[in-house]
C-alpha cells in the first residue's frame, strides 16, 4: 500500500499561489535543496528548479503550471553599486541553480566573464565594493526593501525578455517518474494554483506590505506554463548547451 504523498514546494513568497491551501504535509526548501531531496527520491513531487528538469529530465511536468516572467521579475537580481557596469566578480546565492544559470548565459551572451565567491552568511549584508551579489526570492525582495536606491539593480527577468524576448521559467512542478498517481496529484495542483488565483490579494503572508506582495503577483510573476513558456525553457537549454552549462538540450516534455 502506497504511503502518503511526499511534495516539497520552495519557501519563497512567490510560490504561494501555487501551494497555499494545499491539505497536507509540505517541506518547504530552498530550490536547490529541493532538487537534490528530489533526485534522491525522497519527495514525489516537488516545484523544483527549470535547471533541475534540463540536466535530469527524468521527470513528468505538470503542464499549464509554472513560477515565470515575461519581464521583470523583481526577485531574481544582481544588486551593484551604482555606475558599476561590468563585475569582475558576483557573489552568488547558492539557493538556486537556475539562476545562476540563467546569469551565466545573459552575460555569456554579452561576451562578459567574471569570477565567483560565496556569498557571506548575512544574505541582507551590502556587496563589497566592486562586486555585484546575485539574490534570489524574499532575499531579493528584503535586500531591495532594505537598501533601496542605495543601490542599482540588474533585473534577470527583464535582461532575458531584452535578449529573448519570451518568457523564463524559474520553477516547475516536477513528478518522480516511478509515482503512480501522477495525473491526480496535477489535476489537483492545477485547481489549486486557478482557486489561489481568484483570491491572490488574500495570499500576501503579514510579514509583507499587502499592496506590494498584489503587484508582485499581478505584475512580475506568472503562474502559467504555456506555448511561450515552453519556448523559452527550450531556449534556456539551448543556451546553456551553448555556454557549456549543459550537454545536451531535452528533446521533450513529458507533460501530465
Amino acid at each position: 500500500m502506497a504511503g502518503p504523498l511526499r511534495i516539497g514546494c520552495v519557501k519563497y513568497l512567490n510560490a504561494r499561489p501555487l501551494i497555499h491551501g494545499w491539505r497536507g504535509e509540505v517541506v518547504f526548501e530552498t530550490p536547490t535543496a529541493l532538487c537534490e531531496i528530489l533526485a534522491r527520491g525522497e519527495l514525489d513531487v516537488a516545484l523544483a528548479s527549470s535547471f533541475e528538469f534540463l540536466r535530469n529530465p527524468i521527470y513528468k511536468i505538470v503542464d499549464l503550471v509554472s513560477i515565470s516572467s515575461d519581464g521583470p521579475v523583481y526577485s531574481v537580481i544582481l544588486a551593484h553599486e551604482p555606475g558599476s557596469t561590468v563585475f569582475e566578480e558576483i557573489e552568488l546565492d547558492p539557493a538556486s541553480q537556475t539562476s545562476v544559470a540563467i546569469l551565466r548565459c545573459l552575460l555569456a551572451e554579452r561576451g562578459e566573464k567574471f569570477s565567483t565567491a560565496e556569498m557571506p552568511g548575512d544574505k541582507l549584508s551590502a556587496p563589497h565594493s566592486g562586486r555585484a551579489r546575485l539574490l534570489i526570492g524574499d532575499q531579493a525582495i528584503r535586500f531591495r526593501q532594505k537598501f533601496g536606491e542605495r543601490f542599482s539593480y540588474v533585473d534577470l527577468g527583464a535582461e532575458w525578455k531584452k535578449i529573448v524576448d519570451l518568457p523564463f521559467v524559474y520553477a516547475l512542478w516536477l513528478v518522480r517518474p516511478e509515482f503512480a498517481d501522477a495525473e491526480n496529484i496535477a489535476d489537483q495542483l492545477r485547481s489549486l494554483r486557478d482557486e489561489n488565483l481568484g483570491k491572490i490579494d488574500n495570499l500576501v503572508p503579514p510579514d509583507f506590505d499587502r499592496d506590494f506582495g498584489g503587484r508582485y503577483f499581478r505584475e512580475n510573476v506568472r503562474f502559467d506554463f504555456g506555448d511561450r513558456e515552453k519556448e523559452g525553457l527550450r531556449i534556456f537549454g539551448e543556451l546553456c548547451v551553448k555556454h557549456g552549462l549543459l550537454l545536451e538540450n531535452p528533446k521533450k516534455l513529458a507533460l501530465i
